[in-house]
Formats: C-alpha cells, sequence, structure tokens
C-alpha cells in the first residue's frame, strides 16, 4: 500500500515538474512563437474504426518537421516492419504513413509520435501526438499508468518501453526475450511517467526495457528490466512502479588474447571464482604461472614466465555451470609486463583516508624492514602493513596527526613481484589539513528501515565517499567530510552479504532495496551537520 502511495506521488511530482517546465517566458526582441502544430485533418480520421487501408496522412495547420521519428515512434501492437513515413529532412504541412503490415482483425492501433512534431521556424513540439484507429468495429478505450524509476540510481532512465504481454495459452516466462510485447508505449527523455492507452479488457504481464537494440525483446547482455511479479487485470485504478535494474550477466567467456609478453587476459561474465583455466599445451618445466583477477573489471590475468612457443592451448571450465571452453591464443610481439607501483593517495590525506601502494604484476613477497616513514620533524612513525591480494596492493595504516607532514620512502626490496622483479627507490610524499577544516555529518535514519543496510556517502553523480555498514538503530557518524555536497544513499542488504545485490526476471527475484535522500546536503568546514533521513517503502 505504502509503495502505491509512493508511486502516486512520484507521478503527482513528476506532473508538475512537467507543467512547470513547459512554461515559456517571453524574450526581449519581439513575442516569440510558443504554440505547437495543431493537427487540423487527418485522412482516414483519427479514431478509425474499420479500418482496411495502409496510409495515413495527417495535416497540420502550419509547416512542420520531423526530429529523430524513428526513435521517437511507438505503434502499439509493435508492428513487424517498420513504416514508411515522409517527408523526411523537409518542411511540410502534412505528415504520411505508409504502413508495411498485414495488419491483425479487430484490434486498436495507437501511433505514439513522442516529440517528432515539431514546428519548422521554432521547433515547438506537439508532444505525445496519438493517432489511433481500430480494424474492429470500436476502439479500446482502457489505459494503465505508472511510474519508472533505477534500482540503483537516483536519476531514472530516459527512453524506457513500457510493454504489456496479453497472458494466454502462447505466453510463458521466455515470451519476453523472444516476442514483442501486445501493447507498448515509451517515457522518451522527458519524463519517467508512462500512460498506456486505448487497451482491452483482459489478464497481462507489464515490464520495463531499457531496450539498448530497439527491438521490442529482452537482451539480457545489455538491457535493463523492470517487472511486475503479479499479474495486471485490466481495468484497473491502480498506479504502477517499475523498478528498472541490469541482471548479472549468465556466464560466458570472451576469446582470450595476449596483452603482454608475459601475460593473456581472459575476459568474462558470471563468477569469477566459478572459473578454472588450465592448459592443454604441455609448459615447460622451468616455467611458472599463477592467476589473479584484474583490479575493477571482469578480466582474469593468466601470468607465465616467459619461453619460446607460437601458440597455447586452453581449456576454461565452469564447474557450476557445467561449460567446458577450449581457446587456442596465438603469440604477438609484445614486451614484457614490468613492475610498477603507484600511490592510492598522493599529496594531502584525509583523516579517514585508506594509503595503499598498488602494483600492476603479482606482488609474492614483502620486506617491510625497507621502509622508512618520518614525519616533519624526521621522527619515525608507528605504523602496520597488510597485503590485499584481491587488489594486489599493500595498505599502510598510520593515525594521521593534523597539520602535519610525512615522508614515506620505500627502498629496494620492499616488492617482490612474480617474476622476480623488486622496486626501485621511491619516495611519497603526504600531509594533512586541520581538523577545522572538515565538517561532521550525523545521519538517523527513520521509516522504513530494515537492517543490516548500507550506507554511502556519495557526490552529486553518485559516486561513493564514505560507505558504513550499519546494524541497528542508531545515529551514524561520517567525521572529518570534505566540504561539498553529498547525497545519503541507503542500501537495504536483505542478505546481509555486505554489498548491493540486483534482481533476476526468471528466478521472480526484485533488486535489493534503494534509498537516496531527497536533497543535497552541503557540509561546510568546522561544521556538524545533522539530517534525518526518512526512508519510505
Amino acid at each position: 500500500m505504502i509503495r502505491r502511495l509512493l508511486a502516486c506521488l512520484l507521478l503527482l511530482l513528476a506532473s508538475i515538474s512537467l507543467y512547470q517546465c513547459a512554461r515559456r517566458g517571453t524574450p526581449s526582441g519581439g513575442i516569440k512563437d510558443i504554440i505547437p502544430p495543431k493537427l487540423i485533418n487527418a485522412e482516414p480520421a483519427n479514431m478509425t474504426v474499420n479500418f482496411k487501408g495502409n496510409k495515413i496522412r495527417l495535416y497540420f495547420d502550419e509547416y512542420i518537421k520531423l526530429n529523430d521519428v524513428q526513435n521517437q515512434l511507438i505503434v502499439s501492437p509493435p508492428l513487424k516492419n517498420t513504416p514508411i513515413i515522409t517527408p523526411a529532412g523537409a518542411a511540410s504541412k502534412y505528415v504520411e504513413i505508409q504502413l508495411k503490415d498485414t495488419l491483425k482483425e479487430n484490434t486498436t492501433y495507437t501511433l505514439n509520435f513522442g516529440q517528432s512534431i515539431v514546428d519548422n521556424n521554432e521547433a515547438n513540439p506537439n508532444s505525445f501526438f496519438t493517432y489511433v484507429f481500430s480494424t474492429g468495429t470500436y476502439i479500446d478505450s482502457l489505459n494503465l499508468k505508472g511510474v519508472v524509476e533505477d534500482a540503483f540510481d537516483k536519476k531514472a532512465e530516459s527512453f524506457v518501453s513500457v510493454m504489456l504481454y496479453e497472458i494466454d495459452s502462447a505466453y510463458t516466462d521466455s515470451t519476453i526475450y523472444k516476442k514483442p510485447p501486445y501493447y507498448i508505449t515509451n517515457t522518451l527523455d522527458s519524463t519517467i511517467l508512462f500512460d498506456l492507452k486505448n487497451l482491452k479488457k483482459g489478464t497481462y504481464a507489464l515490464f520495463g526495457l531499457k531496450d539498448e537494440g530497439k527491438n521490442n525483446v529482452f537482451d539480457q547482455k545489455v538491457d535493463k528490466i523492470a517487472f511486475i511479479k503479479d499479474t495486471v487485470e485490466l481495468p484497473t485504478e491502480e498506479i504502477f512502479l517499475l523498478t528498472l535494474f541490469k541482471e548479472e550477466p549468465d556466464y560466458s567467456m570472451s576469446v582470450p588474447k595476449f596483452e603482454a609478453k608475459n601475460k593473456i587476459i581472459f575476459g568474462y561474465q558470471g563468477n569469477y571464482k566459478d572459473i578454472k583455466i588450465n592448459t592443454l599445451t604441455k609448459l615447460p618445466d622451468t616455467v611458472r604461472t599463477m592467476i589473479t583477477k584484474l583490479r575493477d573489471k571482469d578480466t582474469l590475468n593468466y601470468w607465465f614466465t616467459p619461453f619460446e612457443m607460437d601458440s597455447l592451448q586452453f581449456t576454461v571450465t565452469n564447474e557450476k555451470q557445467k561449460v567446458i571452453d577450449t581457446f587456442v591464443v596465438k603469440k604477438r610481439k609484445l614486451a614484457l609486463d614490468s613492475l610498477v607501483l603507484k600511490p592510492t593517495i598522493n599529496g594531502t590525506i584525509g583523516f579517514e583516508d585508506n594509503f595503499a601502494i598498488e602494483a600492476n604484476t603479482p606482488i609474492i613477497k614483502i620486506d617491510t624492514t625497507k621502509i622508512m616513514f618520518i614525519n616533519k620533524d624526521s621522527i619515525p612513525v608507528k605504523y602496520t602493513t597488510s597485503l590485499d591480494s584481491l587488489k594486489n596492493s599493500l595498505k599502510i595504516d598510520f593515525e594521521k596527526e593534523p597539520e602535519e607532514a610525512y615522508r614515506l620512502a620505500i627502498y629496494p626490496g620492499l616488492i617482490e613481484d612474480f617474476f622476480a622483479n623488486k622496486n626501485d627507490t621511491i619516495v611519497f610524499n603526504l600531509k594533512t589539513n586541520k581538523y577545522t577544516d572538515y565538517g561532521n555529518f550525523v545521519l538517523t535514519l527513520s521509516g522504513n528501515v530494515t537492517y543490516p543496510a548500507i550506507v554511502q556517502l556519495t557526490d552529486e553523480k553518485g559516486a561513493i565517499k564514505r560507505e558504513l555498514y550499519v546494524t541497528e538503530s542508531k545515529d551514524i557518524k561520517f567525521n572529518n567530510i570534505s566540504p561539498g555536497k553529498y547525497l545519503v544513499r541507503v542500501i537495504s542488504d536483505s542478505n546481509g552479504n555486505g554489498k548491493w545485490d540486483t534482481g533476476n526476471y526468471l528466478k521472480k527475484i526484485q533488486p535489493e532495496r534503494v534509498s537516496h535522500s531527497p536533497k543535497l546536503i552541503e557540509m561546510r568546514a568546522n561544521w556538524e551537520e545533522k539530517f534525518d533521513f526518512i526512508l519510505l517503502d
């Protein structure tokens, strides 16, 4: 019930926003034409029944142009063949639609032009102009309304297709992968609302689709999807909320390739922990190999000590999926990947920041006697180290003092990689600001909160700046925050695995709920900001 009220509220707010965006001022220098072109005649007439022809002409009261009509025009039910629309690229007082399909009997068709019909002078659109006809004796008149949101991001996608499939004897859960829907509309680029019109009574499955291929079917590899778990019975007064998400892709392997003389990369989709890579080519006894995951990418690195060969043959096995692939990778003239180190932070370091040294080749040994860490008074700084094998980095923890400068020198031999390469001498200079240069943020969660929760402080674009894992109701404190504007994102970690999990259509799993703060929080230096975030269902 609460979620239905939220959808209604979103619908109202979006409607107000659209109204305000549509208002136009009067610029200096004369009255600007703000009136969109108006339909004065149609052949056959709009709302025609017993439609028999294959040509439609729409006449307007002024010269018009077609703007992006290939992407803007939505025909419902979808046609197999794209209609021919003229004139293309020229100003005219009419639009002609030539239908190339054999139309279904006793069916109401809707042609929604989006905002593609604009006047020739000022490009004022005749927004969402719709032409309707029926091949039967009456026009279907039911409708269905709703709102589209993104499962993770604060801002919803544009150009989302909203699709209704009639549930009949031919319908299955896999139909959306194979066939276009019976009814379709699109949110276009200006609204998160949808309104499917001229529908007939019946039982339907409702979907949202960010249709990257523009083919009106679900491609799991590239499309985002939203679905309503229950069937939709028309007529209905309910306002529907569609939550759009990208599924975890099904397992697949890309063709591997040499990226360096001592490294082959294996791109994959799915869970890398289920993947086993083995060589069919017999390797010399002197050759050593190692497999690591590339930091922040769906790629496995196959490292080996170089030797003379023309190609290597591999099997890649996913025992969970019971799939075995065989690949042959041909040798290329490439240089060796040599050891390169870089710091995660350079210059000013915040009091809550973590410092680490990242390597591009696999770290095998660490000798912490090769570190000299002093402050500006040349006094040794106490520190601890830890090796992160997944990120292939050496983390160095230390207590940061205000208005301090640090000199971290690493000497040859601190890090040794898989190929027995060792680092040269490198010096990193770090400094801290005053505590008063930062602010403190105290967050209280109320409303429909479920624990555990992942609470993130992000910038305006959604990039994570701070993150805390919260298991109970209490004040959440983000200390020493740099001045700026922030948003709060709260992930309801329903399965307790410490990360956001997306949904799965076939398994009928919705994504874990994500809530976004309705306003920006402006953090100032030497200030404590308190914010009560009320989460809705």
